[in-house]
């Protein structure tokens, strides 16, 4: 107790609960291409959906990293997930590129890209982000990569660029005009419509001169179409013929003669209103103009209540922003609204009713999961129709996005690229994982038996890197499908050869190869590495089971979504596989496809080299040292040490009541915490274990014996 100067209770607790901590075992981890998502980031994915919606649909340049992600995630629900990409153009490739959105259609290409939301942050703070594009661009695609060469935002922030009736027959026009005979006509099912003015009349031009009005009527028909945006609807007709909505695509060029001017206006559907447009119609017709996406929103944009309040009554800051999937690679529907940004503020200081920012570039930045919005427009709309005019030709409001890339693809990547993403899994401290997914094998050659194989590098640096250097994970290893293609009849002995170009480690686990799949995102079938479904075998064991468990065989060894194998060993095949460490996936004829062998890839005979005892070691040790780090400055002496046991041995001895040990033996008192070990600041503790041992081989032996013999003569004899 603290020394008192005075009189007095003092009260103090010394905290004796402490338990070894129960510790993850099923959590997996993989790097590779994606053609979408966050770059060199960890993303915790637990189902397939989030898997899609985060890095995008599979196609030939990723399928096999993505179905191993989607394989694992199938028998288990938590992998983090890391994209690697090559950030620089080299070799005549273009790197990752994020797609970009400017002013213009002719997208000057940057070797610049924005990675991430850190990425982003970084170059924003430092005024990067003005730099690295194009000086017309106004927003890049969230991520890098030729999916966002699909997006597509249109933009709205005036109430007449919303809706507008700009085109009135016998009245008077928005930009002054008041035409006198102005027709139009069409045919049944055509999806175009004739706009003719045969005389009009302006306010500055008189009435009998021909030139002068056909003059005003070209100028007419150039405000009209000036004024319509492609993809817009006009509401075309009047109360006596009825109406409908078309969606404008385009025209052709205006037609001047002697008498009229005339334009072709085109529609993505058919005109149904009748062969004689308005020609006996006695009311008259308009054509109202509206927003391309004026249904997707409940009203024009509006002055937000942030300017009102600040009394500014003239200016409309408000406006409409949707982000559009225009090619449909993200959601397979071309034209498909991804995203709507209602009412979002022009004034970079607006703030919503809740205090938060209401700008529409931070709004965007703070929100959208396909787009940055990064530089804002030289100009905005004005009320003046004359003006809003030309201010809408120069910002159309609607923005393309061009220029996205790929870069390598995983069968091109070199070993760095993926190496970066596995990196980020290489300290324990940073993050907690216990299955590395290996995905799409990787890597060079060599001559192992007379023969050439391949795509073993970054197996050798997963093991060499990460789990080796780790000591707390296990990775998941498949040969490369040429192994076995290319060796047909032959199969086992190549997978052998390209084994042993393999380095040695208990804290890896090989299978035998590839599995053919189906694909519905693309429908077609694939064959696929099946270290996802290796791993996600131990995975379901460690939730069904514990991780001591064996995930192969009959009652836990059988393998998801999968037509058939690409190699199926018969047993001299499996014999060799697995003398060498490699663990057959066997496809039997009515009981399914199996994981038909629990081996680590450690060739030096141990108990080690087998995956259970190697995964019991991993939750032992990491449980047990996460316990221990509480010991920590504390003294070396009896106390501490009796503390320390009866922390572990209630932990080993639930273990051994579930199966995963047999036997143990806690040791720490003064025989291993010597003198001068104890001078030295170090704690020993020396746990001894007798592991459970998974069965491999069963020998049945059936006896005959004669009727007169008792069955107590000749049992124990064989």
């Amino acid at each position: 107790m603290p020394f008192q100067l005075s009189p007095g209770v003092n009260v103090t607790e010394i905290d004796l609960t402490t338990v070894v901590p129960a510790v993850a075992t099923s959590t997996g981890a993989i790097a590779g291409i994606f053609n979408w998502g966050p770059v060199d980031e960890r993303i915790l994915v637990d189902n397939e959906t989030k898997l899609l919606n985060t890095f995008g649909k599979p196609n030939s340049n990723n399928a096999e990293t993505w179905f191993t992600a989607a394989n694992f995630l199938s028998y288990t629900n938590s992998l983090y997930v890391v994209r690697t990409a090559n950030t620089t153009s080299s070799n005549g490739l273009i790197g990752a590129l994020n797609a970009i959105a400017n002013t213009g259609l002719v997208v000057n290409v940057v070797s610049e890209h924005v990675l991430n939301v850190m990425d982003f942050e970084t170059k924003k703070d430092v005024g990067a982000g003005i730099n690295l594009f194009d000086a017309n661009t106004r927003f890049v695609a969230k991520y890098p990569g030729s999916l966002g060469n699909s997006l597509y935002i249109s933009s709205v922030d005036t109430t007449n660029q919303f809706q507008d009736t700009v085109y009135m027959i016998g009245g008077q026009a928005s930009n002054t005009y008041a035409n006198t005979t102005m027709t139009m006509a069409a045919a049944i099912g055509s999806n175009g419509i004739y706009v003719t003015v045969n005389s009009i009349q302006g306010v500055n031009v008189a009435a009998n001169a021909a030139a002068s009005n056909l003059a005003a009527s070209n100028a007419y028909l150039q405000y009209v179409i000036s004024s319509i945006g492609i993809s817009d609807y006009l509401m075309i007709g009047n109360t006596s013929i009825g109406s409908q909505y078309m969606q404008f695509s385009g025209n052709s060029a205006i037609t001047v003669n002697a008498t009229h001017s005339s334009i072709l206006m085109y529609f993505n559907d058919n005109y149904m209103l009748g062969t004689q447009f308005f020609a006996n119609s006695t009311v008259n017709p308009t054509v109202n103009h509206y927003w391309e996406f004026f249904n997707v929103v409940s009203q024009p944009p509006a002055q937000t209540d942030y300017v009102a309040n600040f009394g500014n009554t003239a200016v409309v800051d408000g406006m409409h922003i949707v982000v559009v999937d225009r090619l449909g690679k993200f959601t397979g529907t071309p034209g498909t609204v991804l995203e709507t940004f209602e009412n979002v503020s022009r004034a970079t200081d607006a703030k919503t009713t809740g205090g938060a920012s209401n700008y529409y570039q931070t709004v965007i930045n703070q929100n959208s999961q396909y787009i940055w919005a990064i530089r804002d427009r030289t100009s905005a709309p004005s009320n003046s129709a004359i003006n809003l005019v030309a201010s809408t030709s120069a910002n159309t409001g609607r923005w393309f996005f061009q220029g996205g890339s790929d870069g390598y693809s995983e069968d091109t990547a070199p070993l760095y690229v993926l190496a970066d993403g596995y990196d980020m899994f290489g300290s324990a401290e940073d993050v907690d994982v216990s299955l590395i997914l290996q995905g799409h094998p990787t890597g060079g050659s060599t001559s192992q038996g007379g023969m050439t194989v391949s795509n073993f590098q970054l197996a050798n640096y997963l093991i060499d890197n990460i789990v080796e250097n780790r000591k707390d994970c296990v990775a998941f290893i498949s040969p490369d499908d040429g192994v076995v293609t290319g060796n047909m009849g032959n199969e086992a002995t190549a997978l052998v050869n390209w084994r042993n170009a393999v380095h040695d480690s208990s804290y890896a686990v090989i299978d035998s190869g590839y599995k053919y799949q189906y694909d519905r995102y693309n429908d077609v079938y694939r064959y696929l590495p099946s270290n996802g479904d290796v791993a996600g075998l131990c995975a379901r064991t460690d939730n069904t089971r514990d991780p001591w468990w064996s995930p192969a065989g009959f009652n836990r060894g059988q393998l998801k979504n999968i037509v058939k194998v690409r190699f199926n060993p018969r047993k001299a095949d499996r014999d060799l596989l697995y003398s060498h460490g490699i663990n057959p996936i066997v496809m039997f004829p009515g009981q399914g496809t199996v994981l038909f062998g629990d081996k680590t890839a450690q060739t030096k005979p141990s108990a080690f080299d087998h995956i259970n005892v190697r995964r019991l070691f991993i939750v032992l040790e990491k449980a047990i040292a996460t316990a221990a780090k509480f010991t920590l400055f504390e003294f070396n002496d009896e106390f501490t040490r009796a503390q320390f046991k009866n922390l572990v041995t209630p932990f080993l001895r639930d273990v051994q009541g579930r199966r995963g040990i047999t036997d143990f033996l806690v040791v720490c008192d003064a025989t291993n915490n010597t003198p001068e070990r104890v001078d030295r600041n170090e704690f020993w503790g020396d746990i001894y274990i007798k592991p459970a041992r998974s069965i491999n081989y069963i020998q049945l032996n059936f006896v005959a014996v004669r009727t007169g013999v008792q069955f107590s003569e000749v049992v124990g004899q064989f």
